[in-house]
C-alpha cells in the first residue's frame, strides 16, 4: 500500500499511539484518492446523478468504505460540508480527517475534529443557471464562489498549504478542459484581473487515457499574508 511505503509503520484501531507522518504523506494521500475515482464512477449500483452535492456524498460513502478495509489508511474518515477551520461560516465540500487517531504532520497535530485535507468539488462544465460562470472552476466575476479563487481568497484552506480540487468532467474530455482552463488563467493574467497572473496556471502531472482520469497542479499565492498553497487537481471522466 502507498501508506506504508515511507516505512513507517502504521497502528490501526482506536487511539493508538499518536501517528507522525511528512508532510509527503499527504500527496500519497491524494494518489489514494485518486486511484480511488475510477473505481467509484464505475461501481455497480451506484445511484445515477450529476449533481455536484450528489455525486460528492457519493464519492465520501465510497472513500469511508475503502479506507476501513484498506491497512494504512483506515486511520482516515471523510466528511462532507465540513465548516472552515477558519471561516466557521464558510462550508468545504469534503474533508478528510483522522478516525479515531492523533496524527501529526509537520509538527501540527491532529485529531477527529481537525481537517488533514481540505477538498473543492466542481463539475466541468459549470452548469447553467442564473448568476453562474462558465469559469467558476476558477473564478466567477460577481462573488466567491470560484474555486481556485476560494483558495486564493483564503476563504477555503487558509489553515492549511495544500488542498485538493476534483473536477467532475461530464462533457468534454480532460484535454479539452485543461486547454480551456489555460485560456481563461490566460486570459485573466492579460486584461489585469487582480490577484492572477500566468503563475496560477495548471501543470499536468499526469493522464490516464485508459481510467479517463488526470493530475494536474498548481501554486498559488493568497491573500492576508498567508503562505502560498499548492492545489492537487483530481479530474475523473464521467
Amino acid at each position: 500500500m502507498l501508506a506504508d511505503s515511507d516505512g513507517v509503520n502504521v497502528q490501526s484501531g482506536g487511539f493508538s499511539p499518536d501517528l507522525h507522518r511528512p508532510k509527503t504523506w499527504l500527496h500519497q494521500l491524494i494518489t489514494f484518492i485518486l486511484e480511488e475515482l475510477p473505481s467509484w464512477r464505475d461501481r455497480g449500483g451506484r445511484p445515477t446523478g450529476d449533481s455536484e452535492t450528489q455525486l460528492t456524498s457519493q464519492l465520501c460513502a465510497h472513500l469511508n468504505g475503502t479506507t476501513r478495509k484498506s491497512p494504512g489508511w483506515d486511520v482516515l474518515q471523510f466528511r462532507i460540508e465540513e465548516p472552515d477551520e477558519t471561516k466557521l461560516s464558510r462550508r468545504i465540500d469534503l474533508v478528510a480527517a483522522p478516525a479515531g487517531e492523533v496524527i501529526w504532520i509537520e509538527g501540527r497535530r491532529h485529531d477527529d475534529f481537525d481537517t488533514l485535507l481540505p477538498i473543492e468539488c466542481k463539475r466541468l462544465p459549470t452548469p447553467k443557471g442564473k448568476n453562474r460562470d462558465k469559469r467558476e472552476y476558477l473564478r466567477v466575476a460577481n462573488g466567491s464562489t470560484g474555486g481556485v479563487q476560494r483558495f486564493k481568497a483564503g476563504l477555503h484552506g487558509a489553515a492549511h498549504e495544500q488542498a485538493v480540487m476534483i473536477a467532475y468532467v461530464q462533457t468534454g474530455g480532460i484535454v479539452s478542459w485543461i486547454n480551456r482552463l489555460d485560456f481563461w488563467i490566460r486570459a485573466l493574467s492579460r486584461v489585469g484581473i487582480s490577484g492572477w497572473s500566468l503563475d496560477d496556471r495548471l501543470n499536468l502531472v499526469s493522464h490516464d487515457t485508459n481510467l479517463r482520469i488526470a493530475v494536474l497542479s498548481s501554486e498559488h499565492e493568497r491573500e492576508l499574508n498567508l503562505n502560498r498553497i499548492e492545489l492537487r487537481h483530481l479530474w475523473v471522466e464521467m
